[in-house]
């Protein structure tokens, strides 16, 4: 997702940023809702990753610097739609959610959000959030459906996603929602303060609630990093690379689901048991937040990623457990992964 929309600035501010860029060598980003085929686009590099074919020669061009850079960017590519899939596979059939917020949808591909939830429940109903005005246009021309509907919005706008009539319109907030923010806070920077982004979306949505996340960082791939940014430079957003200490961060004080924070292949890869065993923070919730787990039960985090444009996506699933559904959610999941392991606790 790009920039948010922006107002119109006075003269004077137009004058600075002409030069600055000018000073940093690269030229000015278009703005916002301006479709600029001559600019590369991260979803539509996304989509040349993915095999898609709604691209154009910039973002092919920046593609294939990067699959220079990182030869197995494309395969990350598809290990993060596949952690995708199998995280609303998982929240629709064993934590009953029925209702997605998908944030930064991107261009349609194989396996939709509402494709994986409605394979396992016909009336789960998705809202798909993107900014740019392509992928808007795809979204309501692929994705239409009655349990679905397309909002353009930004997600540094948090409140107007939540309280937009269409949004409200199809999602009940007095039921859990899963939230969706795959592949797109590292298009967010510092000065756009992400951990109230995170915040604010948490505390509009209720008890029982799930988070799924997949980040970019550079803490596996350091050598390459700064090209893979640079790369990102020239595109219509920048590419923020966080540390998995400044990640795991954006959740303190919620509990993690197993197998916690770790690489997108890695999180309950389809037909092998889930495993605990990892690194990091532990899923325990904080008290003051009254987000806590099961009791007596260590859902450990370790960093999830998977190889996607030079950096490793890391990936986090929480869920605020007040309610006696959620409890009984993780309470089934951790009694399955002790008999995975043998009844070793």
């Amino acid at each position: 997702m790009g920039d948010p929309p922006r107002l119109p600035f006075p003269r004077a501010a137009r004058r600075r940023g002409r030069v600055a860029a000018a000073v940093s060598g690269q030229p000015p980003r278009p703005a916002a809702g301006v479709f600029d085929p001559g600019t590369p686009n991260p979803a539509r590099i996304y989509d040349y990753l993915l095999g898609g074919k709604d691209h154009f020669p910039a973002d092919r061009a920046a593609a294939e610097e990067l699959v220079a850079l990182v030869p197995e960017a494309r395969a990350g590519a598809r290990e993060n739609r596949a952690f995708l899939g199998r995280a609303v596979r998982y929240l629709a059939a064993e934590a009953g959610i029925r209702q997605f917020l998908d944030l930064g949808t991107g261009i349609p591909a194989q396996g939709n959000v509402h494709q994986v939830a409605h394979s396992v429940a016909l009336d789960a109903r998705v809202v798909y959030v993107d900014n740019d005005p392509v992928v808007h246009v795809h979204a309501n021309a692929l994705l239409a459906e009655a349990t679905t509907t397309a909002v353009l919005a930004d997600l540094r706008q948090p409140d107007r996603i939540t309280q937009h009539p269409k949004t409200r319109e199809l999602l009940d907030f007095t039921k859990p929602v899963a939230v969706l923010l795959v592949a797109v806070l590292h298009f967010v920077t510092d000065a756009k303060d992400l951990p109230g982004i995170v915040a604010c979306l948490r505390d509009a949505v209720p008890p029982g609630s799930f988070l799924v996340v997949s980040h970019a960082t550079g803490d596996f791939r350091p050598e390459v990093a700064g090209k893979v940014t640079e790369v990102y430079e020239r595109a219509s957003a920048p590419l923020v690379l966080r540390s998995r200490a400044q990640v795991a961060a954006l959740f303190h004080g919620f509990g993690l689901l197993p197998p916690g924070l770790v690489q997108p292949a890695a999180w309950r890869p389809d037909g092998q048991a889930v495993d605990t065993v990892g690194v990091g923070a532990s899923g325990r919730g904080s008290a003051a937040s009254e987000r806590v787990t099961v009791s007596g039960a260590e859902l450990a985090g370790v960093i999830l990623g998977s190889i996607f444009a030079a950096v490793v996506l890391a990936a986090l699933v929480w869920s605020d457990y007040r309610t006696e559904h959620a409890q009984a959610t993780v309470r089934r999941t951790v009694d399955q992964h002790h008999q995975a392991r043998g009844g070793r606790r």
